[in-house]
């Protein structure tokens, strides 16, 4: 029997935004989460910032990792085949707090049901949507317990939505490549799990929207970049890239160094951008303390030569102390 390898659940999201100012503000004095890392992103010609968002500790599957791209001017088009939503978990009595928050702090949102869970839907301000999913079950992470008290907290990845005309061609990417478990469908929603009991934020949707015009896959502002799957070690993501290669998923690149995990990229049928990575030795204390995560511009050293060049990207102003 083929081995499909171990995918434990999500790992981390990452998607194009605007401001790195509006981004700072939205993740963290509006969501309530940690500023955990401030460095640039590795690929590319033009220095970009790279900011992660998570728990206390930054913990696999609590990460949200923003590239700003407004001061650049690249602009990113929403639509089908693409990843559509950045969905996060809430205890489901926490509900009413965000809508009471959400209200305070002038943002829309509205609520809504699937799949048995209560949620609220809002947008980015770069337009991206944005989905807190109440869960009724008992969830093992530790919130940030900063503007949003512990008790409310967002706990982590829940998943993503993506935007698909077609959703058959990406079910057997899921079931046979991925070893997921289709849970099941309500109209045009459906739902899958993937990942093993040690992982969190394993639920996959799909939504199938024919008529929407193609999104954009490359950098730009406004849209969701991929979704990242933590894959434990060198050798189970070579183990989980071989097994899709044999099944024909031949686009997988090669694993890349960044820092603070290695990762292999590909494109799943749905339009989907899959990441499997796994972290370094010290993942992001790598170059900061525990004490010190996200009070440092971390670059890394092929950006060394050019920080002159990263000092003239948006200054954000930050409720840390942020120095180098």
């Amino acid at each position: 029997m083929a081995n499909p390898g171990r995918v434990r659940g999500t790992h981390h999201l990452t998607f194009c935004v605007g401001g790195a100012q509006e981004d700072y503000d939205f993740h963290v004095r509006l969501l309530g989460l940690r500023s955990v890392k401030k460095t640039v992103l590795f690929d590319g010609e033009i220095p970009i910032y790279h900011l992660y968002y998570g728990n206390g500790m930054g913990d696999a599957s609590t990460l949200l990792t923003a590239f700003p791209y407004r001061q650049a001017g690249w602009m990113g088009k929403r639509g089908t085949n693409q990843a559509k939503s950045i969905d996060l978990s809430i205890p489901a009595d926490a509900i009413g707090f965000w809508s009471d928050r959400f209200a305070e702090f002038g943002v829309e949102h509205e609520r809504a049901e699937l799949f048995g869970t209560e949620r609220l839907r809002f947008r980015h301000p770069c337009g991206i949507e944005f989905t807190l999913v109440g869960e009724p079950e008992p969830d093992s992470r530790a919130p940030y317990d900063g503007p949003v008290s512990a008790e409310h907290g967002i706990r982590g990845a829940h998943g993503t939505t993506t935007s698909v005309r077609d959703l058959e061609p990406m079910v057997a990417f899921l079931i046979d490549g991925m070893n997921a478990t289709e849970l099941g469908s309500e109209g045009a929603h459906h739902q899958f799990r993937i990942g093993d009991d040690e992982g969190h934020g394993r639920i996959l949707e799909f939504v199938e929207e024919p008529d929407l015009p193609q999104g954009t896959w490359c950098f730009g502002e406004g849209t969701i970049h991929h979704h990242a799957f933590d894959v434990d070690s060198a050798d189970n993501q070579q183990v989980v890239k071989d097994h899709l290669v044999g099944l024909g998923y031949t686009d997988i690149s090669e694993a890349k160094d960044r820092g603070y995990f290695f990762s292999m990229y590909c494109r799943s049928p749905s339009g989907l951008l899959v990441e499997l990575c796994y972290a370094t030795e010290r993942g992001l204390l790598t170059d900061e303390s525990a004490d010190e995560l996200g009070t440092h511009m971390c670059i890394p050293p092929h950006w060394e030569h050019r920080r002159a060049e990263i000092g003239e990207l948006e200054p954000i102003e930050t409720e840390e102390r942020v120095v180098g």
